[in-house]
């Protein structure tokens, strides 16, 4: 059976709304280890409303949409392939994206398996919503390569402020802004987070959705090119506010939601 097999929605799918004793308390766990990223899909899952799945509905039923899904190309399986991309130049999305992927120890399936842990797959809905949600986890790691946001605490909050602007789950903002509020508490800094937030934001709600890109042809695009067709600006907030941490002897790398340890002078 090919997604285009599968019903719009399954019978068995249901719309949760917002859960918010759910959300704190996997929120909690996030602080604890930022790297726990079965935590996120929990509080995702726990605040997908109507708009995220109209959005889902939406490209599903576009051209663009009928013919990923008709392609059923599994994007994770792509993007890990990196000796597909071995004719890149080294200023092409593939070529950022191989070396971010590298750099932080990643991958694509890794992710998938970090999702798989919330939920099994034989336990969600079998239906191309479903495969819209998907894509959505698929393509995170590219919204880093795309955006410049670093995937320290705060480079995580920034872009889920972006996030939320393309997908419009409220527990990707929960996340953000509530992320920017505790990287406050455990540094003490002076940077305005939450104004980075409000610019991920912005330059969310600016670009084209990313998600709804052909992956293929834009992994071999030039990464300059690709940010201003899709219409990514420029971090500014964000990178002032890291240089803010970094004048007051926090350093990006130890940026965290459980504590942000001052360098001695």
């Amino acid at each position: 059976m090919t997604f285009t097999d599968l019903p719009l929605v399954a019978p068995d799918r249901k719309t949760s709304g917002f859960r918010p004793l759910k959300v704190l308390h996997h929120f909690g766990k996030l602080v604890e280890d930022k790297e726990d990223t079965e935590q996120v899909f929990h509080i995702i899952e726990a605040t997908k409303g109507r708009k995220s799945h109209a959005q889902a509905h939406a490209f599903i039923a576009s051209p663009e949409g009928q013919r990923f899904m008709a392609e059923g190309v599994s994007i994770p399986a792509m993007l890990d392939d990196h000796a597909r991309w071995a004719d890149c130049g080294p200023e092409t999305v593939a070529a950022h994206y191989i070396a971010f992927m590298k750099r932080e120890g990643l991958s694509a399936a890794g992710l998938v398996a970090e999702s798989h842990k919330w939920a099994p797959p034989e336990s969600l809905p079998q239906d191309q919503t479903q495969w819209y949600f998907d894509r959505l986890r698929d393509t995170h790691d590219l919204f880093h390569v795309l955006t410049g946001y670093g995937r320290d605490a705060l480079g995580e909050a920034s872009l889920l402020g972006f996030t939320f602007e393309q997908n419009h789950n409220t527990g990707i903002l929960f996340i953000a802004y509530a992320g920017a509020r505790q990287i406050k508490k455990v540094s003490g800094t002076k940077a305005p987070l939450f104004a980075a937030i409000k610019e991920g934001r912005k330059l969310g709600r600016a670009a084209a959705k990313i998600a709804h890109q052909d992956i293929a042809a834009l992994m071999r695009e030039d990464i300059t090119a690709a940010r201003a067709r899709i219409g990514i600006g420029k971090p500014d907030v964000h990178r002032q506010c890291l240089a803010i941490l970094q004048g007051e002897g926090v350093a990006r790398e130890d940026l965290t939601l459980g504590g942000a340890t001052a360098k001695a002078a």
